[in-house]
């Protein structure tokens, strides 16, 4: 019974290790960027011995890789949450809104996102992942758009719900590098909304204040 408590308690301190250094990890690629950050830095950012270190990543690119998918895990509930809300009807303006605010709030998220998606163009293994991660995101609203069907209707040129969710993860991509650059986040809110709102309505709403760069 003692042995089955000390293991319960290694486990969880190698648990709350290795959360300790992912989130020192995320201030430190955001801050310098994946590339220009060492082993070193991230355990004096997160307090620990590179010793700490190894027994919980073989590496920078296995811990840049477990960050990413625990962030865009996040995001992908966040944005299922958000898209849940309305029952079987999609009330598509409030949803925008729900959406828009989970996934543009975080700039430092978008620097790490952006390094990991360079990073991943150049390593088809990495890539796999993040496309795998991708597929999840428009999964989840394809799913919610999908419920909504025969209660809330999309513009036909979209196609499908899969063409749907491909247009709003697009539009986020294209709304986020203007956002990186110019660093206005109510100004690319207010776009990303308008966008949404254009692509999965009749674009009937009321416009919001457009921002361009």
């Amino acid at each position: 019974m003692a042995v089955d408590g000390t293991t319960g308690r290694v486990t969880r301190r190698r648990a709350r290790t290795r959360a300790n250094l992912l989130r020192a990890a995320f201030s430190v690629f955001a801050a310098k960027g994946f590339g220009h950050v060492s082993i070193e830095e991230v355990c004096e950012a997160a307090g620990y011995t590179r010793g700490a270190f190894y027994s919980n990543f073989t590496g920078l690119d296995e811990l840049f890789f477990a960050l990413y998918a625990e962030r865009a895990e996040l995001i992908a509930e966040q944005v299922s949450g958000a898209l849940a809300l309305d029952g079987p009807d999609l009330d598509v303006p409030a949803a925008v809104d729900r959406v828009t605010e989970v996934l543009l709030l975080d700039r430092d998220w978008l620097l790490v996102k952006t390094d990991f998606l360079v990073h991943a163009a150049r390593d088809p293994d990495v890539a796999r992942g993040l496309l795998e991660h991708r597929a999840r995101l428009r999964r989840t609203i394809a799913d919610r758009l999908a419920r909504a069907r025969g209660h809330t209707e999309l513009p036909a040129v979209l196609g499908d719900v899969d063409g749907a969710a491909h247009a709003v993860v697009a539009a986020y991509d294209g709304v986020t590098t203007q956002l990186l650059l110019d660093r206005d986040v109510v100004r690319a809110r207010a776009w990303l909304k308008q966008l949404l709102t254009a692509l999965l309505t009749d674009g009937g709403a009321e416009p919001a204040a457009r921002g361009r760069g």
